[in-house]
């Protein structure tokens, strides 16, 4: 848990100074106690979770709860974002588990290996920059389409449940909405859990518990080392495995963590992130966990309902989390179920982006805007993939924007002079692209212009190839006529693109 040096803070922006610090925490009795007991109640909450997500890759619960402890614990070494927390994930689950019933537990544990390279490979490439192309209408989508998610999966814990489950529940949504108007000292989610344990264990009730969902583990992780032949046959199983994890973890990884920039209202390293992520799943792999990414629930428990803001709280989360399920398994095994389904509601509600859906703003938001918010939504929850609900909402945005760009072309025509002094002048204004070029050649008249003809580009700017091919074109009808053309006013770079270009592309009618 090293602060930036002296010397690294010299070369890296201020705003990546993030406070509290470590440090500063450490000398706070406050902030210390805040970060602790954030860490023990999403230690609670990462026991059901991390069992639940094994089940879904079709591993042992104890491979789940290996992976969270060690990417936790590595990731508050190792990331960009204080505070954030990393663990096994269901979307990591849902990729890696095709490959688990056909290969075995294996293959599985390279798959998480060499995930863990490619993200490596990809934060030493640049890839978390691109974040910055994601518009903030996908970026409301995956919010509100990852709150949905985690309401829906605490909805199997409330079907075919003896009827004490709801009244549980209802207690426990009380007492983490009422609680923090007393005292904000101990986390509401913390009190709820133990005032539910309690009343469980005191009147001996039957209702599902942490014990129910899987074995708890009763030794440490050891080193793994995957029994597969280190062949060009291996790799071609695994890499599509492999990159989809990458891909998946990496985008909720970074998605999360810009996420808590805006609440926190402070700037991550998000390089280091993804730099951190691959350790954390190479770590996680050498030790037999199934790998992960940043949990959304679980962070906004430790930012947004507790209150955490330093690495002491991940750090924490992970350790918690072996001491809980190593020596105290018996205690956490009795924790109803119920009293987490509670925070999870909490989170997913509090997660959820309400301002977005008022009518007010949906009035006010451009129909494009609101279109790539649900298709994110509809997308994500519909695939229960982040990436094809990402990925699809980035899609439909760049074409929205393409479309409105488009529009914004204009080509006014006048005539100077009469006779053989007449030269027809067209000014032509706005972005021009593969989508604002290709109506281009018909906004001009080839047989009614004067044998002189000039095209202003000072208010335009070309941008690609398809519209040096369709001044080109527009050059090439005008010439059919024998009438001579002069383009002027382009700027240096466009003049540099159309120069390299013209005549180069092919024939054009």
């Amino acid at each position: 848990m090293t602060q930036p040096t002296a010397a690294s803070a010299s070369v890296r922006p201020s705003r990546y100074r993030i406070e509290p610090t470590v440090l500063q925490a450490l000398r706070s009795p406050r902030l210390l106690s805040r970060e602790v007991l954030a860490g023990l109640v999403v230690a609670l909450a990462l026991i059901p979770e991390a069992i639940a997500f094994s089940i879904i890759a079709g591993v042992d619960p104890r491979v789940g709860l290996f992976s969270s402890f060690v990417m936790a614990v590595s990731i508050a070494f190792l990331g960009g974002r204080p505070a954030m927390i990393t663990a096994a994930t269901g979307a990591v689950a849902l990729v890696i588990a095709p490959l688990v019933r056909e290969y075995g537990m294996d293959y599985m544990i390279a798959t998480v290996l060499l995930a863990g390279v490619l993200q490596i490979i990809f934060a030493l490439l640049g890839v978390a920059k691109l974040m910055r192309f994601i518009p903030r209408s996908v970026m409301v989508g995956f919010v509100n389409a990852l709150a949905i998610l985690i309401f829906v999966s605490q909805v199997p814990q409330l079907i075919g449940v003896p009827w004490l489950v709801y009244p549980l529940v209802a207690v426990g949504l009380l007492v983490i909405v009422l609680f923090p108007k007393l005292t904000k000292a101990v986390p509401a989610p913390l009190i709820a859990i133990v005032l539910l344990t309690a009343a469980v264990v005191a009147f001996g009730w039957t209702v599902p518990t942490v014990g129910d969902q899987g074995e708890l583990p009763e030794t440490l992780p050891g080193l793994f080392i995957p029994n597969v032949p280190f062949t060009l046959e291996t790799l071609q199983i695994i890499a599509p495995f492999a990159l989809g994890m990458a891909a998946v973890g990496l985008l909720e990884s970074l998605m999360t963590a810009k996420l808590v920039d805006d609440i926190t209202d402070t700037h991550s390293r998000k390089t280091r992130e993804a730099f951190g992520q691959g350790v954390a799943n190479v770590l996680s792999g050498a030790f037999g966990g199934m790998g992960g990414c940043a949990m959304i629930g679980q962070t906004m428990i430790n930012v947004k309902v507790s209150g955490a803001r330093t690495r002491i709280s991940t750090f924490l989360a992970g350790a918690f989390l072996l001491v809980l399920v190593l020596v105290l398994g018996d205690i956490v095994a009795v924790i109803p179920m119920a009293a987490l389904v509670a925070v999870m509601i909490i989170v997913s509600v509090g997660t959820f982006d309400w301002h977005s859906i008022k009518p007010s703003t949906l009035r006010r938001m451009p129909k494009s805007e609101t279109a790539v918010m649900l298709i994110t939504v509809i997308a994500t929850v519909w695939t229960d993939n982040l990436a094809i609900g990402v990925g699809l909402g980035v899609i439909t945005a760049m074409v929205m924007f393409a479309r409105r760009v488009a529009h914004f072309v204009t080509v006014k025509r006048t005539v100077k002079g009469v006779g053989e002094d007449a030269v027809a002048h067209y000014a032509v204004d706005g972005e021009l692209f593969f989508a604002s070029s290709n109506d281009l050649t018909t906004q001009f008249g080839y047989t009614d212009d004067p044998d002189r003809v000039v095209i202003d580009m000072s208010a335009s700017h070309v941008w690609d190839a398809s519209t040096v091919a369709a001044l080109d074109a527009v050059v090439t009808k005008y010439g059919r006529f024998e009438k001579d053309v002069r383009i002027e006013g382009l700027n240096p770079t466009a003049s540099a693109l159309h120069g390299r270009l013209s005549g180069n592309l092919g024939a054009d009618g």
